[in-house]
């Protein structure tokens, strides 16, 4: 289980996440939605121990801050937004650094079984035919999917995913988010991820955390947090009005 006890983190003087309590089971996954600004990735920085922080998080029990930087990454593992900034490598070498943990060097290191896992990882995001390819020459929506590939190489036990579905189509955004419930209860991992379409988190979602100004404004299953009063408060909007409004444009 993962556990997140009064766990506040900054950047500078003021608390971006503030008091923030919640755990995850085994076979879960967890999705985070809220406005901008309001905490969401910062709170996953902390949970990837990469941004200080007051309060506890716990894996197994057992501190984050207590585990060495190599035995976390076996442990948790963080695909952030993708940025302009990487390096001019290729699908398959991106896929390997994810490896990293489980060998004694980088990509020339790799055994057979990390190799293996390598091109599942890529096939499982349909990317096998570009696995020679350098990601410079890649589009957006298919860079996002090789960081993915990378972070399922990585095997970690809990996954932080920050708008995976960032810069990919509705075809592909059904299929990860399809792949990664699978792989959630098959293999019996965690998904803490953030999403920002709440139609996605609606139908995905084993649990929902609505936060807004760094703090939880509710917790549970999405047809409960998703009440008409926390979404017109968080959003300033009538949301589930304008959602069946769209959807009568369908009909």
């Amino acid at each position: 289980m993962l556990q997140i006890e009064n766990l506040y983190c900054k950047y500078d003087k003021d608390y971006i996440v503030k008091n923030v309590s919640f755990s995850v089971e085994k076979g879960k996954n967890l999705l985070i939605v809220g406005p901008n600004g309001c905490g969401k990735s910062t709170l996953l920085k902390s949970i990837a121990n990469l941004l200080e922080y007051k309060g506890s998080i716990k894996y197994e029990n057992k501190e984050i801050k207590d585990f060495s930087r190599k035995e976390l990454s076996t442990k948790i593992s963080l695909m952030s937004q993708i940025t302009n900034i990487y390096f001019p490598y290729t699908v398959f070498e991106t896929v390997s650094l994810g490896r990293y943990a489980y060998s004694k060097g980088i990509l020339g290191n790799l055994s057979k079984e990390d190799k293996d896992i390598v091109l599942e990882s890529i096939d499982n995001v349909g990317l096998l035919d570009k696995k020679d390819e350098l990601i410079s020459n890649l589009s957006g929506g298919q860079l996002q999917r090789v960081f993915l590939a990378r972070t399922f190489s990585q095997n970690p036990d809990v996954i932080l995913l920050d708008e995976p579905t960032n810069h990919l189509d509705l075809k592909h955004q059904i299929e990860l988010l399809d792949y990664i419930n699978t792989w959630t209860k098959h293999n019996n991992k965690i998904v803490v991820g953030v999403l920002h379409d709440l139609n996605l988190v609606n139908y995905f979602s084993d649990d929902v955390c609505l936060l807004y100004n760094g703090e939880v404004i509710d917790y549970g299953k999405s047809k409960d947090v998703f009440s008409n009063e926390n979404l017109e408060n968080i959003y300033d909007m009538d949301v589930k009005n304008f959602m069946i409004e769209c959807l009568k444009r369908w009909i």
